[in-house]
């Protein structure tokens, strides 16, 4: 299935949408084990993996201060195993029809945003790119640096405009998700 280009994702409200990009910050991993705990515990069984993606899961990445996280379940055709619980621990279920295989919920439901949370089909393409990403650069702390260099660059450019900001990462992020997914595959 042939994937929309992540500027094209999700629809965004107009007006000014600051985008911040922050040093590392080493608290991360610790924060996002916290939250793994409260999502098993409100998730239980139903999570088979929670893993922690997206810049702040790399070590040294500068990035937008929002934690990113994807619970790999199932079946993701299952709505009602998870949509509920993950309401109840205070994310907004934010279904986008373009992606019935991918599930996004933020937290809290207005922004700035602290958190985000992806749901996944378990073993699917959708667990595997986003954890493919990750560990490749992990794994490639130069090609991390460049990643950085992008995004102070498109912030620079775009201070106040999050789309703008997403759509120039657009054709790098295409690039960098087809590396890391044939290394990992290797």
């Amino acid at each position: 299935m042939d994937q929309p280009a992540p500027s094209q994702r999700r629809s965004q409200p107009s007006g000014p949408q600051p985008v911040e990009i922050v040093a590392y910050d080493p608290a991360w991993p610790a924060r996002f084990a916290e939250l793994g705990r409260e999502l098993r515990a409100g998730l239980g069984e139903v999570a088979l993996r929670i893993d922690h993606i997206g810049s702040t899961a790399v070590p040294g990445l500068g990035a937008k201060p929002i934690i990113d996280m994807q619970v790999s379940v199932v079946d993701i055709e299952r709505q009602d195993d998870y949509v509920q619980p993950l309401e109840r621990l205070g994310y907004l279920f934010a279904p986008d029809p373009a992606f019935p295989d991918y599930h996004y919920f933020a937290k809290p439901h207005t922004r700035p945003r602290s958190h985000h949370l992806h749901v996944c089909q378990a073993d699917g393409h959708q667990e595997l790119r986003h954890l493919a990403v990750r560990d490749f650069l992990r794994a490639h702390p130069e090609e991390a640096a460049r990643y950085e260099q992008l995004k102070r660059a498109l912030v620079r450019e775009h201070p106040e405009d999050r789309l703008a900001y997403v759509a120039g990462k657009d054709g790098y992020m295409i690039e960098l998700e087809a590396r890391a997914v044939r290394w990992a595959s290797t």
